[in-house]
């Protein structure tokens, strides 16, 4: 009976702020102004300027995830391989950003990537060629790739951690080299870090409007901006619920994936 009524406060926290505000979703992505049902709502994907936003937001969240990946698996067993001490303080280094407003970081890579900022500034006087990429897709990438690295690297240096390393040195001792034993035992190891970290990274990825807002300069429009756009600016609460039930889909598909191959291990925050 304690146990039970121990959990009460969490019950009535997920039922204000997620079951509800879930359940206000549905009803507005599935009915007109008038009420009635209908699938409209979800239909306002196939729209062209839809469409265009969400390939777009699909296409950079992808990139992003795999750039993510690319930095953050060398790194981990990188630090992995460290001395507690030394891993623990880079680790430090990477999660110190995460204590600022998203907001706050977002902007400092405005102020690097802006015309006559900071990089920009650098190359000119430097005789290199201007370095111009804001407002498009790459300074939004940038921007992702800055912000979610964190998710990537923590949840699979956590499960490399954890890997036994005499199995690693079995490895060796059956004759594998460097790369076979990465491939063939360290890798499928690590596998639930690795679906963590992706889904953690792609969720976000996917659903970003203020990134694309400030770094895209309102000229890159993806799914999230479109959605935004539909609640704040009074466009239509029903169409813009009807969009995020459409983007809830990807996300229950990367979830699903994520419970499937992830035994747990791999989650840390």
């Amino acid at each position: 009976m304690y146990k039970r009524s121990v959990s009460y406060p969490c019950i009535l926290w997920s039922a204000a702020f997620i079951i509800i505000p879930l359940l206000f979703i549905f009803y507005y992505g599935l009915t007109d102004r008038t009420g009635a049902f209908t699938l409209s709502n979800l239909a306002a994907i196939a729209t062209a300027e839809n469409s265009k936003a969400l390939i777009l937001s699909l296409g950079l969240s992808l990139l992003s995830t795999a750039i993510c990946l690319l930095l953050a698996y060398p790194l981990a067993l990188i630090l992995s391989g460290s001395k507690i001490g030394r891993s623990g303080f880079i680790i430090f280094l990477f999660v110190l950003p995460m204590w600022m407003n998203f907001l706050l970081r977002t902007l400092a890579w405005v102020v690097l990537l802006d015309t006559n900022g900071v990089l920009d500034t650098l190359c000119k006087l430097s005789g290199l060629p201007r370095f111009k990429i804001i407002n498009t897709p790459a300074a939004i990438v940038f921007g992702m790739v800055y912000d979610f690295l964190p998710f990537m690297i923590l949840p699979i240096y956590n499960v490399i951690s954890k890997i036994d390393i005499n199995v690693v040195n079995a490895a060796r001792d059956l004759g594998a080299n460097s790369f076979q034993t990465l491939y063939k035992v360290i890798f499928p190891l690590s596998l639930p870090g690795v679906i963590s970290g992706i889904t953690m990274v792609f969720v976000p990825s996917l659903t970003t409007f203020v990134i694309s807002t400030l770094l895209g300069g309102g000229k890159i429009l993806l799914i999230g901006n479109v959605i935004e756009q539909e609640f704040m600016k009074g466009t239509s609460w029903h169409v813009g619920s009807g969009l995020s039930l459409v983007l809830m889909l990807f996300i229950i598909v990367s979830m699903a994936l994520s419970t499937k191959y992830d035994n747990g291990e791999g989650n840390v925050l």
